[in-house]
């Protein structure tokens, strides 16, 4: 009740100011053609003072004394206008006032009945915090998730492969420990839109393989079973992300999919800490890159954070109009417009920083380049930058090698 007590004490105090500049209108002020009036009344003073000290003849104070009364003729009549008509019409003015103070008073309300929460308290961080968490807790699991999807055509494949997934099917049926067999279904079964059977047949495959089943094995088999909830990351399939994670914590679409978790759970916060690191970490033409750069900006909205897209990432390729002008150059006019992309992208990385793929590219490209002791130094600098991240690590050391300059 404080609430609306107040709420509507603030309403009726803007409406009342609103009220009071309407129908007080121009009332009060002094017609502009007034300032103009006294200001030729100080001229004929003048014109006055001028022929006394003799300045000007009588004929020409004569003259300027008649321009003078024309003007101050001109701006009384301008002066009288201005009053006779200057007051506003009080029925029209009482009939706005009205109309305004109605539109503010009833239209907060409307607006806020339908944008509002009316009766719902305070929301703290650390309550949105405890709500996601419930939240998370109590989300449907993959069954019930599934179950609520609406019925939907099954895709049209060829005739001949769908026998060929059908003997398939027959065949591991047969020979459940088949690993081989379990791969193919799994990704047949997804091929022709059957995520249920085709994330079953990878949970078989990962049973099989053990210790050996690696974070890509987890992740696809994360990404069939939210395929197979219309996009809903289930607990299950969640649980699966997390393995995936702690075989690779930077597996790109585990962590593209952990994310969108969080997302989905009222923790925008920490799922955009995650996109962005991994889209900063990663190569422009990875294939879970677009989902990220799609997305990103409303979660960093709905995170409270001020994010603009960055441009895609990388060493640029040459554009168009470069290689049609490399038509026309020699070897070392090539090499000179080659050169500048590598410079560009080295001032970038010295600046701005970069990820690992950008060092690694910069590395290999002043291999190419001949610069092996500028090559070098780069390697040892990434590694003082990189040198807590073993896959980091591994791509840097590929990429000196393939420079000439590993070891």
């Amino acid at each position: 009740m404080t609430f609306w007590i107040l709420i509507a004490v603030m309403a009726l105090a803007v409406t009342g100011l609103l009220l009071l500049a309407l129908l007080r209108g121009r009332s009060g002020q002094t017609p502009a053609a007034a300032f103009d009036l006294q200001v030729y009344r100080d001229q004929l003073k003048g014109v006055d003072r001028d022929l006394a000290r003799g300045v000007i003849a009588e004929g020409d104070a004569e003259r300027i004394r008649t321009e003078i009364s024309r003007r101050i003729l001109a701006a009384d009549t301008q002066m009288q206008a201005e009053v006779e008509g200057g007051g506003q019409p009080r029925t029209l003015t009482t009939v706005v006032a009205g109309s305004v103070a109605t539109i503010i008073v009833v239209g907060a309300f409307f607006i806020y009945r339908d944008l509002g929460a009316p009766g719902y308290g305070d929301l703290p961080l650390s309550l949105r915090v405890e709500l996601a968490q419930e939240a998370r807790e109590n989300r449907p699991d993959q069954t019930r998730a599934e179950e609520r999807m609406p019925a939907t055509p099954k895709p049209e494949i060829d005739p001949g492969y769908a026998k060929l997934i059908e003997q398939l099917r027959e065949t591991v049926k047969k020979r459940p420990d088949d690993l081989q067999g379990q791969i193919l279904l799994a990704q047949h079964e997804a091929n022709s839109g059957n995520h249920k059977a085709a994330y079953e047949a990878k949970a078989r495959v990962i049973e099989i393989l053990g210790a050996q089943a690696s974070a890509q094995d987890y992740a696809e088999q994360a990404e069939m079973m939210i395929l197979a909830a219309g996009g809903y990351v289930s607990p299950q399939a969640e649980a699966v992300l997390e393995t995936a994670l702690e075989r690779d914590p930077r597996h790109g679409p585990a962590r593209y999919y952990y994310g969108l978790s969080l997302s989905q759970t009222g923790r925008p916060d920490i799922a955009f800490r995650i996109w962005e690191e991994t889209l900063r970490e990663s190569p422009s033409d990875s294939p879970w890159v677009p989902a990220i750069r799609s997305q990103i900006v409303d979660l960093a909205f709905r995170a409270g954070v001020d994010y603009r897209l960055p441009e895609t990432a990388g060493l640029a390729g040459p554009s168009a109009e470069d290689i049609q002008a490399a038509g026309d150059m020699n070897a070392e006019e090539v090499q000179d417009m080659a050169r500048g992309m590598v410079e560009r992208l080295s001032e970038r990385l010295a600046n701005e920083g970069g990820s690992p793929p950008e060092w690694a590219r910069l590395i290999q490209a002043l291999g190419v380049l001949g610069d092996t002791d500028r090559a070098r130094a780069i390697y040892e600098e990434a590694q003082q930058v990189f040198g807590n991240d073993a896959n980091a690590v591994a791509l840097l050391q590929a990429a000196a090698k393939a420079a000439g300059i590993d070891g």
